[in-house]
């Protein structure tokens, strides 16, 4: 656990120093990569340590903060999450040095690599935290730190709209999430997490656990972009600069994934309606999607609508939650290279990329296999696994709980 603070304190020093040297491009530029960087190895170590069989770590300290502790926790759900944080930021940090430095003589860097180093360090702390205070903390910084890297191109009309419909999306489901978390506090008698597993017996005072399930499905399914949660995805994705929309496609939509899976286990057997409740919304967010990005004709906003696409599948398999963040990463850093090698993201005009960009072509070809689900990539591993699984429960279930099954393999069909 050491480690891991330790990881978040570098990435928040060096945010600061990024910032505090604004008016020198190369420092800011050096300060806010090397400290991405080395705070997200150093993180890496004790997350694989967990993820590969070590000791669960937590930490637990009195707070002045109202009804909150520092409570942290590093069990083998939050060590998976980690390292996907942790892997694609450092990538992403590296290829930001590059795609930012030609607005240099335009813009001061220091700013963005300050909320792009926060950005990071609020996704480890928001599947660390284990008290409902520090874990809305954490979101909020998520979403202000993500909000500000949005709106990087700020002269632009279409990118202060965007910026707009973000921020009112990402604090309208913020909203829910506060208060699933008072009604949590208040049956459990704290917001500490490990108070939580009170809730499995199905409380009665404010409705019963089926509430704190819709209001988790409505705050998380606005981060993550389930439909129709999802309108400020493909506005904000295609304003943002290429390594944040790599950022927040491939691993932050994850943090919605991650909190509902976290609150779904503190409230004992789901109902049936649950299960179909939720695989409605992964067939509507991944046909949908797909119908959605065939009509686009930008780049970005087509990988967006493929974002959405793909939270449908996520639903059915934690292993899809790594395998998109790669091939999502990986898809819209080319689609950055592409729109700085030819200055336009219109698919229409990028006849001949091939031949003009072979490497970055190459590399996107692999990303485009990939999220097709086509093998041999890691894309058809895991839409193959949940489709095994999903159609293996489907003939040996009842027909009640069988048939939302059967549309979940329809939706890994697509």
């Amino acid at each position: 656990m050491v480690l891991l603070l330790l990881s978040v304190a570098i990435l928040v020093v060096s945010g600061f120093i990024a910032l505090l040297g604004r008016r020198s491009a190369r420092i800011a530029t050096s300060i806010g990569v090397g400290g991405a960087v080395i705070g997200c190895v150093i993180g890496l170590i004790p997350a694989l340590g967990v993820l590969l069989g070590g000791e669960v770590e937590f930490l637990h300290l009195a707070w002045s903060v109202p009804y909150g502790s520092f409570f942290v926790q590093l069990d083998a759900l939050s060590a998976f999450f980690i390292v996907v944080i942790l892997a694609i930021s450092a990538l992403t940090a590296i290829y930001g040095g590059e795609y930012l430095w030609p607005w240099r003589d335009k813009k001061l860097l220091g700013p963005p690599w300050f909320f792009f180093d926060m950005l990071v360090a609020s996704m480890v702390m928001v599947v660390l935290a284990r008290n409902g205070v520090l874990f809305l903390m954490a979101w909020e910084v998520m979403a202000l730190s993500s909000f500000f890297l949005v709106t990087f191109e700020d002269e632009r009309e279409s990118v202060r709209v965007a910026g707009r419909t973000y921020l009112v999306a990402t604090h309208l489901g913020t909203a829910f999430l506060l208060v699933m978390f008072i009604l949590m506090g208040r049956e459990a008698g704290s917001l500490d997490f490990d108070q939580f597993e009170k809730l499995s017996g199905t409380p009665k005072a404010f409705g019963g656990a089926s509430l704190l399930f819709l209001l988790a499905i409505i705050g998380f399914g606005t981060k993550a972009g389930f439909m129709p949660l999802h309108v400020w995805l493909p506005e904000a994705h295609p304003a943002a600069p290429s390594h944040v929309s790599a950022l927040m496609s491939g691993v932050m939509i994850k943090m919605g994934i991650y909190g509902l899976v976290r609150v779904l286990t503190f409230l004992g057997p789901p109902p049936l309606w649950w299960g179909w409740l939720l695989v409605s919304i992964g067939l509507s967010s991944g046909i949908l999607g797909v119908l959605f990005a065939l009509a686009q004709h930008d780049l970005k906003r087509l990988l967006a609508y493929h974002s959405v696409e793909n939270i449908g599948i996520i639903g059915g398999g934690l292993l899809h939650v790594a395998n998109h963040a790669v091939f999502k990463s990986l898809l819209f850093l080319g689609a950055g290279a592409v729109l700085h090698g030819t200055g336009t993201r219109e698919i229409d005009q990028l006849g001949g990329i091939l031949k003009r960009m072979p490497w970055t072509a190459f590399t996107f070809l692999i990303g485009a296999v990939a999220i097709s689900g086509l093998p041999p990539m890691n894309g058809f591993v895991s839409e193959f696994l949940i489709y095994l699984g999903a159609f293996g429960g489907a003939i040996s279930l009842k027909a009640g709980a069988a048939v939302p099954l059967f549309g979940l393999t329809q939706s890994c069909d697509k």
